[in-house]
């Protein structure tokens, strides 16, 4: 296996796998052997009958996509490690080429973490919060003492709004797409639990299918843009999540079952802690 990478704007990579005939064939060998041992066909024994005739009734598409299905993810692995690509999500793949007894040609478009640059996220919160403990006096109105005493706290979403601002970012076209298309399923699964179609819902709603596609992209890009750069704030600041603070909410699991499973996401489980200690952070500037 060979292959070449492309950086593409916005952290998307183009991979271009070759695969030798060789290898195509020697997985198609594994995929017939299956066959084989899997077949049941009158006069033998199951497992038992030719290679030869089973190979004559096996259905070549079928079995070229199960080549396919084997052969991937181990071509795409040895790419993403032969060209130093760190992709944070799943590929898209595209079959170029694949003909009989000559080589196979795969492409596949990932993505790497995108740049954050946070611009002046610590001042933004800071004016916000001051500008939220000035009080506006109107006349023949006295305030209440404990209007006097408290000064409003900025609530999350303004601060989170504040550093959403002052965030540059390019999101990756093949990740605004995934979030997108998860709110859109989410949509979809909602209308279902209502009795309702999509259609009718975005009927009774006013919207269009463009419209929420074009609204799920926006929501899709605010979320991607605050996810990473609650990651990287929590980076710049040193925000970290002991075994301790995990293990403390692992104790709070009412049955052995959910202990268990809790155990299994640690790691989910850190990330959660880590990005509302960040959000602490940012709340006590």
């Amino acid at each position: 296996m060979t292959s070449t990478s492309n950086k593409l704007p916005e952290g998307t990579v183009e991979l271009t796998i070759t695969v030798p005939w060789e290898e195509v064939e020697r997985v198609y060998n594994e995929v017939v052997d299956d066959a084989v041992k899997n077949s049941e066909i009158d006069g033998f024994r199951k497992g038992k009958a030719p290679r030869k005739v089973i190979e004559e009734k096996l259905d070549k598409t079928k079995a070229y996509e199960d080549v396919l299905k084997r052969m991937i993810p181990k071509v795409y692995s040895d790419a993403v490690v032969e060209q130093k690509v760190k992709p944070i999500i799943s590929p898209k793949i595209e079959l170029k080429e694949a003909t009989e007894k000559k080589n196979w040609v795969i492409r596949a478009i990932t993505c790497e973490k995108p740049t954050v640059t946070l611009g002046e996220y610590k001042k933004a919160v800071q004016d916000l919060k001051a500008s939220k403990a000035k009080k506006i006096w109107v006349p023949g109105q006295e305030q209440k003492k404990e209007e006097k005493d408290e000064p409003k706290k900025p609530t999350l979403d303004e601060i989170l709004k504040a550093v959403y601002e002052n965030v540059k970012m390019a999101v990756p076209a093949l990740l605004l797409e995934q979030e997108a298309n998860r709110l859109l399923s989410d949509l979809i699964d909602q209308t279902k639990k209502l009795g309702m179609s999509v259609e009718q819902y975005l009927s009774s709603t006013g919207r269009t299918s463009e419209t929420v596609r074009k609204e799920y992209e926006e929501q899709a890009r605010r979320t991607l843009v605050l996810e990473f750069s609650l990651e990287e704030i929590a980076d710049r600041e040193g925000v970290l999540v002991s075994d301790d603070d995990i293990d403390t909410v692992i104790k709070t699991a009412k049955t052995d079952e959910e202990k268990k499973s809790l155990e299994s996401q640690r790691y989910y489980i850190a990330s959660v802690l880590r990005r509302q200690k960040t959000l602490d952070f940012l709340a006590s500037l």
